[in-house]
């Protein structure tokens, strides 16, 4: 089903944007630049959420392993209720 492989691409989109996040983190000199700065306009306001409840371990921030794994939780989630109500 075609709204199936969509919402599968955006929530695929959407981690890789995390992922990047995470990466450009542990580089100096690109945080700040265009690549971040457009990629936290997406993804911030969502680790933001977790931010708020899961506080850094010394140096080392878990939020967004928390926030991927929820974000496999509601792909699901999303995916079910599709099935639900098209099939």
């Amino acid at each position: 089903m075609i709204l199936l492989k969509l919402v599968d691409l955006l929530f695929q989109v959407y981690f890789y944007l995390i992922f990047g996040k995470v990466l450009l983190s542990w580089i100096p000199d690109l945080r700040g630049g265009q690549i971040d700065r457009f990629i936290s306009y997406y993804v911030d306001p969502y680790l933001n959420l977790f931010r708020g409840i899961i506080p850094p371990i010394g140096m080392i921030d878990i939020s967004p392993i928390v926030a991927i794994f929820a974000l496999y939780f509601i792909e699901y989630g999303v995916k079910w209720l599709i099935i639900q109500l098209f099939i």
